[in-house]
């Protein structure tokens, strides 16, 4: 079995806990996903199955959206609700408060992921340390968080969701916590939904908990499908062929107008997805990046 699927995981379950899932009822050992999602997460998630696990880094750079709760006056040791409570404070804000603090992030920030992340300090995950007792930080990184707005004002419990288009690498925890600071009241994540990855939305994804043995075929999509965004080039068989085992492509022999130097690009014979080229001008060749299907 090969493809592309589109999960919604559910709250309670790591993204490793999804994959293994999907091991079982598709009976196929290579599975992986793109884009880790804490246990306490919903939403969508993507999955590569059999030859397509070799397609998911290029989904891992997408921008991702999400829909977060935060709960203001509470600080903890995760930056989201699971965690230990390091601190309570009083909350004396307001909607209009909120709605500016949130305008200050927008755009290229600098931010520190929590501590209780998969993030590798001397080859070890920081989570790892952290749970240790050992004093860990992560290095601070600069992301950019292209889109920020605020969905439902503070309730009674003084939380509010907001939501927020973000780059690669970006944590919604340490944003959340990063707002609470500058609230100066302390904030934590209490509930976080993935909305989009790509270009791929949550109201086409299957619930994980819906997928079974019997009916996993039906949600399993075209692996070529999962990049939309990458230009396409039709070849002959002889090509297809020769691509397939390894032989690059003159640029000469393939109608390689308007593509530029270095550009990743999808190679098809027919209907069938080969596998992905890169253009090198330099050698006037379409290099091997991967391949997936014969033709």
């Amino acid at each position: 079995m090969q493809g592309f699927l589109l999960v919604d995981k559910p709250s309670g379950i790591t993204s490793f806990g999804a994959v293994a899932r999907i091991k079982r009822l598709a009976n196929e050992k290579r599975v992986g996903h793109t884009g880790t999602l804490d246990p306490m997460a919903t939403g969508v998630l993507p999955i590569f199955i059999g030859k397509a696990t070799a397609l998911s880094s290029y989904l891992a750079e997408s921008d991702k959206k999400y829909v977060a709760t935060v709960r203001l006056g509470l600080t903890t040791d995760t930056d989201d609700i699971t965690g230990n409570i390091i601190a309570t404070s009083k909350v004396g804000v307001s909607d209009d408060d909120v709605i500016s603090a949130l305008s200050g992030f927008k755009g290229r920030v600098r931010q520190t992921p929590p501590v209780y992340s998969a993030i590798k300090q001397n080859g070890v995950r920081l989570y790892r340390l952290a749970m240790q007792g050992l004093d860990v930080k992560a290095p601070e990184r600069e992301v950019e968080i292209r889109d920020i707005s605020l969905i439902s004002g503070l309730d009674e419990q003084n939380e509010f969701s907001f939501s927020a288009t973000v780059s690669k690498g970006t944590y919604i925890r340490s944003l959340a916590r990063d707002i609470g600071e500058t609230l100066g009241c302390g904030a934590t994540l209490s509930r976080l939904k993935r909305t989009f990855v790509s270009n791929f939305d949550i109201k086409d994804a299957v619930p994980l908990d819906s997928l079974t043995s019997e009916n996993i075929k039906e949600y399993i999509k075209n692996e070529a499908d999962a990049l939309p965004f990458l230009t396409s080039i039709g070849v002959t068989e002889k090509q297809a062929v020769r691509f397939a085992n390894g032989g690059e492509l003159s640029l000469d022999r393939l109608n390689a107008n308007g593509l530029c130097d270095r550009q990743i690009i999808k190679v098809f014979f027919g209907n069938t997805f080969i596998g992905l080229g890169i253009v090198s001008f330099e050698k006037q060749m379409l290099l091997i990046k991967c391949n997936i299907n014969r033709p």
